[in-house]
């Protein structure tokens, strides 16, 4: 028999979709994200589905990647642009950011050391802390418009962020850490550190290799 495009299309996505479904720990949502932002699997449980990244975080893929591999899963992300007129003619200006989930231990330890050596803005949290309020990354015409970071409540962890994945993976995530690192300041000179920074550190081969991958993050 033949199978028309579309069917076909639509069984390769099904497949695709159970591997976020058969997730075990927060590794495996890792090695997913990593071969998401490549372009080899079309969705992820939090995104529009069919989408890969926007356009503005593309020159960002090797550097994502190569995080979320070495256990660092990152679930938002922008580069910084200098301030200039947006879609409605007001200021916009955008800090580069990045924010996920860690539960390496000594990971989580190279990532405050590398934001303090960079001279980074960072918040770290409990995947359910409520004490933390986010860091300001976008203002539009001088006003907060996007922050990362800060307090995301249970039903957005299960249901928006990561919706559909293992159980032993969801599991992880809230037994995971949740790390923002921005620039100090906005637009695309200055967020270049921060870019710098991550390279820097996942390159080293104790990262690249997952030398330490199975150590936990305290309970």
């Amino acid at each position: 028999m033949k199978l028309r495009l579309p069917l076909i299309e639509g069984l390769l996505s099904r497949r695709l979709d159970r591997r976020w479904k058969t997730a075990e720990t927060l590794t495996d949502l890792g090695d997913l994200m990593a071969l998401w932002l490549e372009g080899e699997i079309t969705s992820w449980p939090g995104y529009a589905r069919g989408f890969g990244p926007d356009e503005e975080t593309r020159e960002l893929i090797p550097t994502l990647a190569a995080a979320n591999r070495a256990g660092y899963v990152t679930i938002a992300s922008q580069p910084g642009i200098d301030p200039g007129p947006g879609f409605d003619s007001l200021v916009w200006q955008q800090k580069a950011a990045v924010e996920g989930f860690v539960r390496n231990f000594d990971l989580l330890r190279a990532l405050v050391d590398a934001a303090e050596t960079a001279g980074l803005d960072y918040e770290v949290v409990d995947t359910l802390d409520t004490g933390e309020r986010g860091i300001v990354v976008t203002t539009r015409d001088g006003e907060p418009q996007t922050g990362f970071g800060g307090y995301v409540d249970d039903a957005n962890l299960r249901h928006t962020i990561w919706p559909r994945i293992g159980s032993g993976a969801m599991d992880d995530v809230f037994r995971s850490i949740r790390i923002t690192l921005a620039a100090p300041e906005y637009g695309a000179a200055a967020g270049e550190a921060l870019w710098k920074a991550l390279d820097a550190l996942f390159s080293e081969a104790r990262w690249s290799e997952r030398g330490a991958a199975d150590t936990e993050t305290p309970a």
